[in-house]
């Protein structure tokens, strides 16, 4: 699997780039929101990429962020929905439109797109609501378990036990940033000393 190529960009005929690393051209078809993010002909960029192996074709897919790559990953799972649909989706919306479409179950957001019919928005809706919210979750945990850890930290540093800070922080709300939470959890502690 290729997963990353960084090189020199060598030409841009939409939806197919050209991009050479280390003397091999790769052509690669990417979203329009790819596409207007890429640097002029001749300068160096990296893209996520994405390998689709069929019998008669190796294809290459680049995007300019992994959020992309994730999201085309998600659409090829749609049953009926193959390589050009997604990458249609993705130069239509932005990731954040489509989560929020989704979230919306708004199908008719997704029907402006060329080749994206009412029925076709409507099993999108259905297939990628469970999917897309689960990845949303899982990125809202990770900035709460980081901001968690960045507080405890914070805390531990300025002398205070493992013990006192997690019962201090098991009393603050999850939603606070990292600086919010000290502060609250400094109160807690102020109390019960």
């Amino acid at each position: 699997m290729i997963g990353r190529l960084t090189g020199i960009l060598l030409e841009k005929r939409p939806p197919m780039i050209a991009l050479d690393v280390q003397g091999v051209a790769y052509e690669l078809d990417v979203p329009m929101s790819t596409l207007y993010q890429l640097p002029a002909t001749g300068n160096k960029m990296t893209l996520f990429t994405h390998l689709v192996v069929r019998d008669d074709a190796h294809l290459l897919y680049g995007f300019a962020t992994d959020d992309e790559r994730q999201l085309f990953r998600q659409l090829l799972r749609v049953s009926g929905v193959g390589a050009r649909t997604a990458l249609a989706v993705l130069s239509g919306l932005s990731v954040a439109e489509l989560h929020q479409t989704v979230a919306t179950q708004d199908a008719s957001r997704l029907t402006v797109v060329p080749g994206i019919g009412k029925k076709t928005a409507e099993r999108l809706m259905l297939e990628l609501k469970d999917r897309l919210t689960g990845l949303i979750q899982t990125e809202q945990s990770a900035v709460v378990s980081k901001a968690r850890g960045d507080a405890l930290r914070a805390l531990l540093a300025l002398g205070y036990s493992e013990k006192e800070a997690n019962a201090a922080l098991s009393e603050v709300s999850k939603e606070l940033t990292v600086s919010e939470a000290i502060r609250h959890a400094l109160k807690q502690l102020s109390k019960s000393s």
